[in-house]
């Protein structure tokens, strides 16, 4: 399921990185990798903030889309 689905504070490993090549490279600069535990913060107007690797990073609604956990 894409990570938008996820509830907040669920725990899940990333299953698969989707998108265009640039947007894989870009997410996974950013510690989005398969196998990486991520959960969402808080979620507002289908923008998220989500824990990865001890970090917080904001997500627009797209790039979240392109994250399958």
């Amino acid at each position: 399921m894409p990570l938008l689905m996820l509830g907040s504070g669920v725990k899940k490993h990333i299953v698969k990185i989707s998108g265009k090549d640039k947007v894989r490279r870009f997410l996974e600069s950013l510690g989005f990798v398969e196998g990486a535990e991520v959960s969402i913060v808080s979620e507002m107007a289908g923008n998220v903030i989500v824990n990865i690797k001890e970090s917080r990073v904001a997500l627009d609604r797209d790039l979240a889309r392109c994250i399958i956990v």
